[in-house]
C-alpha cells in the first residue's frame, strides 16, 4: 500500500522504577477497561474535569450517525476553561506561556496577563462587528499574538481559520475566499532561518484576488515597512492602545452550546480543494485535555514545548488549547532548529528548563545529521518526557532521541492522531513499555482495527487499512459547507467505521504500527499536501501539459515529493526549467511543497478511465514490482 511495513525491532524500552513511582496513572490497563466498560461513563468523568455553565443532558448522541454529537445540552466555551477558571485561582500568577523570537526577543505572560490581552484584543474585534459565528482568518508568524487571536476570536463565539504562515499567496486566498472570513489577522513578517518572511506582502497580493475582508489587523513584529491601505488595514498595537480597550480590560465570555463551532482548519484531500475540518467547543476541549494530562503526565512544575506551529492542529491541540486548558506553562519559539547554530533548541531546553519536548521526527533527523556533540554541549538533566508527532518515526531516530536528547531516561510518547481526529488516538500512557517505531496501543476509550478491502480484520503482523470503531470527544463534526464530503471521505467505504487513511499493522503484543498514507496525500515533513493541489500547481505554469507527483523516502523529511511533467510543445526539458518550476510551486503553495526531483517523461501510465497510477510510478522509482496492471491503458 505505501513505503513498506515498518520492522518491530525485538526490545522494549522499559520506564524506570524511579519514573514509575512518580507517574499520574500507574496502571494504563485498569483506565482502558474503564473506558471499554462504560465509554459514555469515562468521557462523563473526564468532562467533570472542567467547568460548565450548563451540565449536558446527553453524554453521547449517536441517533444521526456519523454525524456525532458530545455533551448535548452542556452550555460552555473553551475559554472559560483555558484561561477563565484559572485566574479566579493562584495560577492567576502562573507562567502560561514563555516566548522566545528567533533574534532572542524574549516574552513572557502569566494566566492574569494573558486574559488581559485576550480580553482587550476580543473587545477590538466587538468593535469591528465580529459577532458569534463570524469566521476570522489569522495568518501570523509564531509570536504570542496568535495564541492571543485565537483565544479572543474564540471567546466571543466566532469561529477562527488559522493558515499556516509557511502557505502561499494562493493558498491563503483560497482559504480566505471559502471561509467567507471578515477579518484578517497577521503581521508585518516573521523570522525563519535568519530570513524576513513577508507575511503582509502576501495578505495583499491574496486579496487582491478575493472580495476583500473589511478589516486586516496587522502586528509589527519586525518592524519593516509595509503597504497599510487606509479605511482596512490597522495596527495591532494601535487598537489595543485605544481609549475603548484601555477602559475595557474585561470581556464577557460568550455562553456556548457544546456542539458550537470553535474553529475551521483547512486541510489537504484528494481533490483539489482543500477541506475546512470543523471542530466544536465541547467535545473538543474534553479530549485535549485529557489526552495531554495523560499521554505526558502534565504536572504542576512542568514547562512544556511543542515544537509545532499554531497554524497545523498540532499547534491548536497542544500549543494553544491543551496546555492552557492543563493550566501548564508552555514555552514558545519563533524560528528554526538550526539557526543560527544546531543547539538552537537544546540552548534553549537548558535556559529555560524545559521538561517535556514534543516535536517531529523530521526534525529530529534533520538534527541527527549535525551528531551528538551539539546536544553534549547542554545541560538536558530537566527533561523528564519526549514526544513525537505527524508522521511514524522511524526505530534509528527512536533510539537516537532517546539516547542522546533524553539521555536513555526519558519514555518517549509517540502519537499517531490528525487534524480530523483533534486528539490523540494511538499513543503510549507514561508507564507502559515502549517499541521504538510503534504508537503502542489506543489511547483509553479508542477502539481500533486494521482491516482489509472488504472491512475483515487482518491477521496479526498483516498490513492494512487502519480504522476506529468507536466515536470520541473531539472528533470533527463535519467539513464546513460539506456534510456529503465528510460522509464520503471518511464513513462511507467501512460503514460504522471511520476510515483513517493510513495504512498500519498491530504486533502480537496489540502495539500499532504505522506506515502511512493510503490515499493521494503526501506528508512531508508532517505537513499533508493533495497530489491534486501539487499537479494543479504544475499544471498552472505555461509549459507544463500534464504532471504527476508522488511521495519517496527521504532522510530528512521522511517523504519527499518527486513529479513527473509532460511538456507542451515548444518547451525543450533541462535544469533551468527544472528550477523554474520548483520555484512556481514554491511560488504558488509554499516552500514546503517544493518537490524534490523533477522528470520531465513522455506519457505517465494511467488507467483507461483517465486516472494516474501513482503506485505504478513509486514502484518503477523504487526498482519495485509494479503490481496487478490489468486497469493500465498502455
Amino acid at each position: 500500500m505505501n513505503e513498506g511495513p515498518i520492522q518491530a525491532p525485538a526490545e522494549f524500552y522499559h520506564p524506570s522504577t524511579d519514573f514509575l513511582s512518580q507517574v499520574n496513572i500507574p496502571d494504563p490497563d485498569a483506565l482502558r477497561r474503564e473506558a471499554t466498560d462504560d465509554l459514555e461513563g469515562y468521557w462523563a468523568r473526564r468532562a467533570k474535569e472542567l467547568e460548565w455553565y450548563a451540565p449536558w443532558t446527553t453524554v453521547l448522541d449517536s441517533s444521526n450517525a456519523p454525524f456525532f454529537q458530545w455533551f448535548v445540552g452542556g452550555k460552555t466555551n473553551i475559554v472559560l476553561n483555558a484561561l477563565d477558571r484559572h485566574v479566579k485561582t493562584w495560577k492567576r500568577n502562573k507562567l502560561a506561556l514563555i516566548w522566545e523570537g528567533e533574534n532572542g526577543d524574549v516574552r513572557t505572560f502569566s494566566y492574569h496577563a494573558l486574559n488581559r490581552e485576550v480580553c482587550k484584543f476580543a473587545n477590538v474585534l466587538k468593535s469591528m462587528g465580529i459577532m458569534k459565528g463570524d469566521r476570522v482568518t489569522i495568518y501570523m508568524p509564531r509570536i504570542p499574538e496568535t495564541v492571543i487571536a485565537m483565544l479572543a476570536t474564540a471567546k466571543i463565539g466566532a469561529v477562527h481559520s488559522v493558515v499556516y504562515g509557511g502557505f502561499s499567496v494562493e493558498s491563503l486566498h483560497g482559504r480566505i475566499e471559502d471561509s467567507e472570513s471578515k477579518v484578517i489577522i497577521t503581521a508585518d513578517g516573521g523570522y525563519m532561518n535568519g530570513k524576513t518572511v513577508e507575511l503582509k506582502k502576501i495578505v495583499d497580493e491574496a486579496l487582491q484576488r478575493t472580495a476583500a475582508p473589511e478589516n486586516v489587523v496587522v502586528v509589527r513584529h519586525t518592524g519593516k515597512d509595509v503597504n497599510m491601505e487606509a479605511g482596512r488595514d490597522y495596527w495591532y498595537h494601535e487598537l489595543m492602545a485605544l481609549p475603548l480597550t484601555r477602559n475595557s480590560l474585561k470581556c464577557e465570555t460568550e455562553v456556548m452550546d457544546a456542539e458550537d463551532p470553535l474553529f475551521i482548519l483547512y486541510t489537504s484531500g484528494t481533490t483539489g480543494l482543500p477541506k475546512a475540518i470543523l471542530h466544536t467547543h465541547g467535545g473538543y476541549q474534553v479530549g485535549v485535555h485529557a489526552t495531554l494530562t495523560d499521554v505526558f503526565d502534565l504536572k504542576e512544575e512542568d514547562r512544556w514545548w511543542c515544537t509545532a506551529d499554531p497554524g497545523w492542529i498540532t499547534g491548536h491541540s497542544y500549543i494553544v488549547y491543551g496546555p492552557l486548558l492543563a493550566g501548564a506553562t508552555s514555552f514558545m519559539y519563533e524560528g528554526a532548529p538550526t539557526f543560527p547554530y544546531p543547539d538552537r533548541w537544546w540552548a534553549m531546553i537548558e535556559k529555560y528548563g524545559i521538561s517535556i519536548l514534543y516535536t517531529t521526527p523530521t526534525a529530529i533527523r534533520g538534527l541527527m545529521r549535525f551528531g551528538e556533540a551539539w546536544p553534549n554541549r547542554h545541560d538536558l538533566s530537566s527533561l523528564r518526557l519526549l514526544g513525537s508527532v505527524g508522521e511514524p518515526i522511524n526505530p534509528e531516530a527512536w533510539k537516537w532521541f532517546h539516547k542522546n536528547i533524553g539521555k536513555n531516561k526519558c519514555p518517549i510518547m509517540d502519537t499517531w492522531w490528525q487534524t480530523e481526529t483533534g486528539m490523540f488516538m494511538i499513543a503510549p500512557l507514561p508507564a507502559m513499555s515502549l517499541k521504538p517505531g510503534s504508537g503502542s496501543k489506543p489511547y483509553p476509550g479508542v477502539i481500533a482495527d486494521v482491516v482489509d478491502e472488504e472491512g475483515v480484520p487482518v491477521k496479526t503482523g498483516e498490513e492494512g487499512f487502519l480504522v476506529l470503531k468507536t466515536p470520541w470527544p473531539a472528533m470533527m463534526r463535519t467539513i464546513y459547507k460539506d456534510p456529503e464530503r465528510y460522509v464520503k471521505s471518511y464513513w462511507s467505504k467501512y460503514p460504522g467505521m471511520y476510515l483513517a487513511g493510513d495504512s498500519a499493522r498491530r504486533d502480537k503484543d496489540g502495539y500499532y504500527w504505522i506506515i502511512g498514507r493510503v490515499d493521494d496525500v503526501i506528508k512531508v515533513s508532517g505537513y499533508r499536501l493533495g497530489t491534486a493541489e501539487l499537479e494543479s500547481a504544475f499544471i498552472s505554469h505555461p509549459s507544463v501539459a500534464e504532471a504527476a507527483v508522488i511521495g519517496l523516502p527521504h532522510e530528512i523529511k521522511g517523504i519527499a515529493i518527486h513529479a513527473y511533467v509532460i511538456l507542451k510543445n515548444g518547451y525543450t526539458p533541462g535544469e533551468a526549467l527544472v528550477e523554474e518550476l520548483k520555484h512556481h510551486i514554491g511560488h504558488e503553495m509554499g516552500p514546503i511543497a517544493k518537490p524534490e526531483k523533477i522528470e520531465f517523461v513522455p506519457s505517465l501510465p494511467k488507467t483507461r478511465s483517465g486516472k494516474i497510477m501513482r503506485r505504478v510510478l513509486k514502484a518503477r522509482a523504487q526498482g519495485m514490482h509494479e503490481g496487478d496492471l490489468s486497469t493500465l491503458e498502455d
